[in-house]
């Protein structure tokens, strides 16, 4: 591991739902209700230069709450026929305008119809009270894009496959266990957000840390009910702290530089709802992970603090067509946009073997 568990210890594990350290913030509980057909920024405003390879257009799909969800769609130029679609999101707390739309972006150019979405109650998406995430509403937003993505004359629906990036990797693997429909998986950088959040980085927290954080959260749930505020955990911590270890450092390298900042990214600025990790205490992500039949790659960097994650969820996964794929020299954040780093070549021959 790169990190002492004394280290660790002295991270508290909202820390970990949010990504980063907190800052203080609040959602009014008394938002107004956003319009049933979500107003979509239609300007480019991604963290990533626009491809000239590829079509790109706004879309909106619903899951079966019934929450609309917002979603950039892109397809190769020239396209014909029908195609294999990748449906992408991630890292927790970000936008579909930073990771999630470079690896879609990436994936169109070689040749598949891609989506890159908000989740439930982030970014451009809709949901009331703003800024919270479920394990089951947000594993069910990747089935919704499966759902869209049948319904397309574009797309072949025997050929679909997603791609979760950091806590949506859990989602993403969460989401392979439970639809059949969905072929093959990438999670890269991987978190299991369930995991983090009730045992602490590596598992350091025992029962008694688990019921004095559900003791503070439904404190503050009281407290946010008598306000009729909802207080936010924060986002990357700023200014970042001279003694703050390398992985905050470089949460903060991508989320609050010009790198990977977004006005809408929660990592950027205030976070999550506080009291939004409590369903993940009690909800494991990963319980039926081994009864996943179809193709699953994780990939992670050799350096990253979350490494762990992905080996221990590999050694789950049951069936020749699994893989871990760890990338020399590579930290966490490596693996959100840095394409020298990013597997593209090994990503598309997983999708080309496994969407066919």
């Amino acid at each position: 591991m790169f990190l002492t568990r004394k280290t660790m210890k002295r991270l508290i594990v909202l820390a970990a739902a949010a990504g980063v350290v907190m800052l203080a913030g609040c959602t009014n509980l008394k938002n107004e209700r956003r319009m049933e057909t979500l107003n979509l920024t239609h300007e480019w405003d991604k963290t990533f230069p626009e491809s000239e390879k590829v079509t790109h257009s706004k879309i909106i799909f619903r899951n079966r709450y019934g929450i609309e969800l917002a979603a950039d769609l892109y397809k190769p130029v020239q396209a014909e026929g029908k195609l294999a679609a990748i449906a992408v999101s991630g890292p927790f707390g970000a936008v579909k305008e930073q990771a999630s739309g470079l690896y879609a972006q990436t994936m169109a150019e070689r040749g598949f119809l891609t989506l890159a979405f908000d989740p439930s109650y982030t970014g451009e998406s809709g949901g009331e009270p703003r800024y919270v995430a479920s394990p089951d509403i947000n594993t069910e937003d990747f089935c919704a894009a499966v759902d869209y993505l049948t319904t397309r004359d574009d797309v072949d629906p025997e050929r679909i496959g997603i791609i979760g990036i950091c806590g949506w990797g859990g989602m993403g693997l969460n989401a392979a266990a439970i639809d059949t429909r969905i072929k093959a998986t990438v999670a890269s950088t991987m978190y299991d957000m369930s995991r983090v959040t009730a045992n602490g980085y590596f598992d350091a927290m025992d029962a008694d840390g688990r019921y004095e954080l559900r003791r503070q959260l439904n404190a503050q749930r009281t407290e946010d009910a008598k306000n009729g505020l909802y207080v936010r955990a924060g986002g990357v911590v700023d200014p970042l702290p001279e003694d703050a270890p390398q992985f905050v450092k470089d949460y903060y390298g991508y989320y609050k530089t010009p790198r990977g900042y977004h006005v809408r990214s929660l990592n950027s600025n205030d976070g999550w709802n506080r009291t939004s990790v409590l369903s993940f205490l009690n909800m494991p992500l990963l319980a039926y992970s081994d009864e996943i039949r179809s193709a699953v790659l994780l990939v992670h960097g050799e350096k990253a603090h979350s490494r762990y994650f992905s080996e221990d969820a590999f050694r789950k996964l049951r069936g020749e067509n699994k893989e871990l794929l760890i990338i020399p020299d590579a930290n966490h954040t490596d693996l959100y946009d840095r394409p020298d780093k990013i597997p593209f070549d090994r990503i598309e021959a997983f999708f080309r073997a496994n969407l066919k």
